[in-house]
Parts: C-alpha cells; structure tokens; sequence
C-alpha cells in the first residue's frame, strides 16, 4: 500500500505534515477531536461529523479494518479522517475491506504519521477550528490556509437537511446477534415515527429491540401528516450542525408538544426540544466527542459513562419554567437531558445508543416505550 504526502493546515496557520491514505483530494472543514478508543468505522459513518474533520486520538486505527454490520449510516460523512499511526494489514475475522479502501471507496481523504497529541492539545487551548487537508503530490501551504480561512463556519449551517432521508422509509431491525450474524426483528408493539436530522442506525435497532417499528421521514416532513399516521410516540434523531437554523424542525416539535405525543429526543433532536420549548443553544469552545464522558443523573446521583458527540449545546441559564435539566456533564457541568414538565417528552445530549460506547443509557429507550405503553 503505497502512501502519498499529506499537508494540513490549521485556519491560524498551524500546519500538520504526514502521509496521506485514502482519497487524494483537496478538502475543508472543522477539525474536531475524539477520544473514543474503538468504533472508528462507526464513528467515520456517524452523519452528525458532516461538515468535520475527526482527530482520533488513540494512537492505531485500522487494524480491525470495515464490515458493512458496524456501518451506522450509508456512507462516510466526515470530510477527511486524522491518525497518529493507521495500521497497514487489516487482523479481524470479520474484516471485509481495508480502512484506507473504505475511504478511497468514498472518495475521504486521511493523514496519518501525524502528532496527533499536538493537534488535540492545540484545539483545546484555542477551541475548534476550520481547517484544509490536502493529499497528492503537489502540496501548497499558502493555498491551503487560504482555503481553510473561506471554509463556512459551522454556526448558522443547516446540515441536517443534507443527511435526512428524502422521503418516509419502514424499519424493524434489531442489534445483531454477532454469533448467527443475523439483525434481530421487532414485534412491533408501537409505532414510532422518527424525524430524521441524521440518525445513526443503532438508534433504530434500540428502538426495535424495546418493541417499536419506526417510520424514518424527513427532517422537513410536515408534523401534520406525522400526526395523521396516529404514531404512538415520535423519536428526534440525532444530526450534525447549528440547531438553531431548523426552524422548520422547532415548529413541528412545538405542535407535537401541544398534542402531548410522546417525544425522545437524542443531541441535535434534544437540542430541538429544548428550542421549541423555549430555551437557546450556544456553540462550544471544542465539543464533546468521545466514549467516556462521565455524567451525572441529577434524580437518582448515579454517575453515567457516555458516548458524545456534539459541537452546541443547551444553554442551562436560558431555560424557562417548564423545562427540568435531568442530566450535566461531570467533565465541563454544561446541560445533558431535559424533560418537559407536564409533557411525556424528554431528551438527552449525549447518544444514548453508543455505538461506539458504554451502554450505561440505554434504559432510556425502555423509558421511552413505557410512556408510549402509558398512553396506549
């Protein structure tokens, strides 16, 4: 597997030399880092990286190589992919293609042999920032920070329109069970209408599993005809960008809150709940991107390790009577789950689902099939 140079080049001038893997290309966006240790094949197909460039910050990826059951979407969505060290021969059982395959297959280009540990302590001193990764033969500094300075800002972006399906699909699919290597079937004892921002298919698989056969629409789809497939309970996906653009996303919410429909939220979709029930969202200094993030449930005192993933976040300061925090990070005490008071809607930041991650929460999808199993 030959290797080509590779030039990143932060919007401050901070430049990253290394071998290229991967698609050659040109590419902007956001660099963002994570500290999740494995899943890098779901993390790379997570549509809320859209618009970014992911920083993995253990120190070998790609040793497992890709499987389309770990896939959490039907495409890489990040822009390009930064490693410290990306291993050359793939070891897995379950291996069917190589890491650097997988991103040529997708046309994202990735860096590699690059000090990832300088990288990561550089955007947590100055925040997230926007960034040029080229790849091929002909390198040129000045040009690639020139383009890093006109990438958009993730602020005011609606992203989810970009990812969301773009009509209503059917879904039963379960978690796999490894040892068949066989997706489990729901018995479909609610219906679940699931807006989609820019859902992870683990979501959906919990979803499943808790009883539910889910309706996937758009991130537009109008809340009346939502209303009018009599859902037992409406799932707010998870997605990339700025919340506040989708004002399309806060009036149907609001509508659902009105009739009192039982609403989760997860990030993106917990960030719309909380607009559409009055609060504000801000955008953070770096985010929170990782599989181990300890958080705190404000009821019951019991710490949580958590999957993140997200760049904006509620605004605890901002939230008006009505609205209950339930969840806050141990790591920066910013805002984790809300709940509508006098309403069965709720949300959580962070991805309950994992994938990759602990499962510390997925008793909340079983909440959310015991306030369906309410109403019924």
């Amino acid at each position: 597997m030959s290797r080509q140079q590779a030039l990143l080049v932060l919007e401050d001038g901070t430049t990253f030399s290394g071998e290229g893997i991967g698609a050659s290309k040109t590419c902007t966006g956001e660099v963002v880092f994570n500290t999740a240790m494995t899943g890098y094949q779901e993390i790379l197909t997570d549509p809320s990286y859209a618009g970014q460039m992911v920083t993995l910050t253990g120190s070998h990826v790609g040793n497992t190589g890709v499987n389309a059951a770990d896939a959490e979407s039907d495409r890489i969505h990040c822009r390009a992919l930064i490693m410290r060290h990306s291993a050359r021969r793939t070891s897995s059982w379950r291996a069917e293609r190589s890491l650097d395959d997988y991103l040529r297959d997708h046309d994202v280009p990735g860096i590699t042999q690059l000090d990832t540990r300088s990288l990561t302590m550089h955007l947590r001193e100055h925040g997230a920032l926007n960034a040029c990764l080229m790849v091929g033969d002909q390198l040129d500094a000045e040009a690639a920070l020139a383009q890093a300075r006109d990438c958009v800002s993730m602020t005011g972006q609606d992203l989810a329109s970009q990812v969301s399906v773009k009509a209503p699909i059917e879904w039963s699919e379960g978690t796999l069970d490894l040892q068949a290597g066989e997706f489990a079937r729901s018995s479909g004892r609610f219906h679940v209408v699931c807006y989609d921002y820019g859902f992870k298919r683990n979501i959906l698989r919990l979803l499943a599993d808790a009883g539910c056969r889910i309706t996937i629409v758009p991130a537009d789809f109008p809340v009346e005809k939502v209303l009018a497939m009599q859902p037992d309970g409406v799932m707010l996906s998870n997605g990339p960008g700025d919340p506040q653009p989708l004002d399309y996303a806060i009036r149907s919410i609001r509508t659902l809150l009105e009739k009192d429909v039982p609403t989760f939220g997860i990030c993106l979709g917990h960030q719309l709940l909380a607009l559409a029930a009055g609060a504000r969202t801000v955008k953070m200094k770096f985010g929170h991107h990782g599989a181990n993030h300890p958080v705190k449930d404000l009821d019951s005192g019991q710490v949580l390790i958590t999957s993140q993933n997200h760049g904006f976040a509620v605004d605890e300061a901002s939230m008006p009577e009505g609205l209950r925090a339930t969840h806050r990070s141990l790591f920066d005490g910013s805002l984790q789950g809300i709940e509508v008071q006098g309403r069965a809607a709720f949300g959580f930041q962070g991805h309950p689902e994992a994938s990759p991650g602990p499962h510390d929460l997925r008793p909340l999808f079983q909440r959310f099939a015991q306030l369906m199993a309410e109403r019924q």
